[in-house]
C-alpha cells in the first residue's frame, strides 16, 4: 500500500465514494461490491465502513451484509435544509436593515460549538468587512454567538463555554465565567448583544436572536461595523432597528412553520 493510499484525504474521499455509492442502490452493498465497484482494498473498505456504521452513517443488515445510509445522513439532512429555509427567509429582511443601517449584515447559527455565517448581506460603501458564508466564528467573543448562547438552558450554555473555553482576542474579551454568564443575562434583558471589540479591535457588533416556531433561537442577525460606525451615540438606533428586524423574520418563521436544527 503507497503513502498516497494511506493519507488522510484518501480516507475521507474513500468515505464520501462509499456514502454516495450506498445511496443510489437501495438494497445497499456489501464490503466486496463497495470494494470492487470503488477500486478500494478490501481491508481498507472494510474499516471505512466499519467507522461510517459505528458513527451511525451506514447500517448494516446482519442478515445479508449489506450496507445502507444511517439516520445521521437523514438528521444531518435535515439540519442542513432548516438552515436553508432560515436564510431564505430572513434574506430580504437582512436587505432591509442594511438599507436602513449601512453596516453589514450576518445571519449566524450554533454549529458544534461555534457560530457559523449561513448568509451575509453587505453594506454599500468601500468599506468591507473581511468575513464570508460558512465562515465560523467564537461564541464568546462575538454578539451573535452571545445571542445564540443566552437563550439556551444555562447548563448546556455553561458546557458549550467550558468545552471550548473563553480565549483572549482582544484585551477587551470577556475571559471570565462569572462575567461571561452576567453578560449573557444583560443579552437576555436588553434583547440584543454587543461584541465591543471583543473579538477584533476597532470593530463594534450588534446581534439579536431568532426565534422559531417552536420558540427555539435556530439562529442570530448580527450588524457589523467599525467603532465610529456603530458609536455610542448611534448604537440604541441601529440595535432598534436589529431587534425589530429579528422580531419580523421570527413572525415569519412563524407562519411558515420553520424551525430550526433539532
Amino acid at each position: 500500500m503507497t503513502l498516497a493510499e494511506t493519507s488522510p484525504a484518501t480516507a475521507v474521499e474513500r468515505a464520501l465514494n462509499i456514502l454516495e455509492a450506498a445511496a443510489h442502490r437501495r438494497e445497499g452493498l456489501t464490503n466486496s461490491e463497495i470494494s470492487r465497484r470503488l477500486s478500494i482494498p478490501k481491508s481498507s473498505a472494510s474499516y471505512i465502513l466499519r467507522t461510517l456504521e459505528r458513527r451511525g452513517y451506514l447500517r448494516r443488515d446482519a442478515e445479508n451484509g449489506r450496507y445502507r445510509l444511517g439516520l445521521k445522513i437523514l438528521s444531518l439532512g435535515r439540519d442542513a435544509q432548516a438552515n436553508l429555509d432560515i436564510a431564505e427567509v430572513a434574506q430580504p429582511f437582512m436587505r432591509a436593515l442594511v438599507e436602513r443601517v449601512h453596516l453589514t449584515c450576518h445571519l449566524a447559527v450554533l454549529d458544534q460549538g461555534e457560530a457559523v455565517y449561513i448568509e451575509k448581506v453587505d453594506a454599500p460603501g468601500f468599506f468591507k468587512v473581511n468575513t464570508w458564508v460558512g465562515r465560523r466564528m467564537f461564541l464568546h467573543s462575538t454578539s451573535v454567538g452571545k445571542a445564540l448562547l443566552a437563550w439556551l438552558p444555562k447548563a448546556e450554555a455553561e458546557a458549550i463555554v467550558r468545552a471550548h473555553g473563553l480565549k483572549k482576542r482582544t484585551p477587551k474579551t470577556i475571559t471570565t465565567l462569572t462575567r461571561f454568564f452576567a453578560e449573557l443575562e444583560t443579552v437576555r434583558v436588553q434583547g440584543y448583544a454587543v461584541d465591543d471589540e471583543e473579538n477584533s479591535l476597532g470593530a463594534r457588533c450588534l446581534g439579536a436572536p431568532i426565534f422559531d416556531a417552536a420558540g427555539g433561537v435556530p439562529a442570530a442577525l448580527g450588524v457589523s461595523g467599525t467603532i465610529t460606525q456603530v458609536s455610542a451615540a448611534e448604537l440604541p438606533r441601529i440595535a432598534e432597528a436589529l431587534k425589530e428586524t429579528t422580531r419580523r423574520i421570527s413572525r415569519q418563521l412563524l407562519r411558515t412553520g420553520t424551525t430550526g436544527p433539532a
